[in-house]
């Protein structure tokens, strides 16, 4: 059975860097997917939530920022509370802005303490570290920030110490980042925390640069050294149903391309996608219809032959779903082409 996801929550208020907060999200998907490469459908799995200053989730917006503000789609139960709490940077011009930064934010300076005395790991970049150490449960604690704020900071919070000439330290619930690079780090502590040492280290190679291994790779595809992606039941599977996306789904015809048994073939995809063929071929065809919708003035019906439903009223069913509305209100939200009657150009003097 998958594991629980562990979660990280992440507040933003008005000054926070969202860069640092999106790269963030960007590594913990680039974790998952090595997680998941290595280890399958029982691999463990991180999720995050963009929250306001006062702890509620930010409303889910459209794509691209979709795939920021929710995260990867979670079966194993309702969700929990959050495991650790990430501190983007501030945007503010000197240290009396940071200053009246956390003044502005005292509901997320409280909500920061009781992250910390439920056990939560806490991480911070940069002069995010103040609104941290304003909880007051970080004293006696190490902290790394950039040069220019060391000096305002030490007066604001002597009882926690700074190392310099350290980009990042990790000081039992605290780790904290002094520049924007140093969120790798951030990344690849966390998914030691979270993930244990084996995928860490695996995490950690792939995150640095490589020159000397790239060239290596490089070389050794020239050579032919490195093989093409082995075929594969699934990969086999997944390229029929492409080619005939439009035909009726038959698990035994499916199965036959694949050289495989039927139940061969579910349990493959059960184990490595955790879902069947036909889920699979649906999300195939909900794809086209996406595409189509966008850049077609093809009919619902249309369209809906086109992937593979002879009944426009089950491709609705289908559509609404994979995708969460229907396709005639798709088209209206994510049409690239105007409606036919905006094309229509007047003959002068008609």
């Amino acid at each position: 059975m998958p594991t629980i996801p562990f979660r990280i929550d992440i507040p933003l208020v008005p000054e926070s860097a969202l860069g640092n907060a999106l790269h963030f999200i960007d590594l913990l998907r680039s974790a998952n997917l090595l997680a998941r490469l290595r280890l399958g459908n029982q691999a463990p799995r991180m999720d995050w939530r963009l929250l306001d200053a006062d702890g509620r989730p930010l409303p889910t917006a459209p794509a691209p920022w979709s795939h920021y503000t929710t995260a990867m789609p979670s079966t194993e139960g309702p969700p929990g509370s959050a495991q650790a709490v990430f501190i983007p940077s501030f945007l503010a011009a000197d240290i009396p802005a940071i200053r009246q930064v956390v003044a502005r934010h005292p509901a997320l300076v409280r909500q920061v303490g009781i992250a910390v005395d439920a056990g939560q790991k806490l991480l911070t970049m940069g002069d995010g570290a103040w609104l941290a150490a304003a909880s007051g449960r970080l004293q006696g604690r190490t902290a790394s920030l950039p040069w220019f704020y060391m000096a305002g900071f030490a007066r604001d919070f002597p009882g926690i110490a700074l190392v310099p000439g350290r980009d990042w330290t990790d000081d039992g619930p605290w780790l904290s980042g002094a520049l924007p690079h140093n969120l790798v780090d951030l990344a690849i502590a966390l998914v030691r925390h979270a993930f244990g040492e084996e995928l860490a280290r695996a995490f950690a190679t792939v995150m640095a640069p490589d020159h000397q291994r790239a060239q290596a790779a490089l070389q050794a595809n020239a050579q032919q050294h490195i093989p093409a992606t082995r075929d594969s039941t699934l990969a086999r599977a997944i390229a029929w149903m492409e080619a005939h996306l439009e035909e009726p789904y038959s698990l035994e015809r499916l199965a036959q391309a694949a050289s495989v048994s039927t139940r061969t073939l579910l349990r493959h995809f059960q184990a490595e996608l955790a879902q069947s063929p036909l889920d699979y071929l649906h999300a195939l065809r909900c794809a086209r219809a996406k595409v189509m919708l966008e850049v077609t003035l093809e009919s619902v019906s249309s369209i809906a032959v086109a992937c593979g439903y002879a009944d426009p009223a089950a491709f609705r069913r289908i559509f609404v779903r994979h995708v969460g509305t229907p396709p005639a209100e798709y088209r209206k939200r994510h049409a690239l082409r105007a409606p036919r009657r905006r094309w229509r150009v007047e003959v002068a003097g008609g």
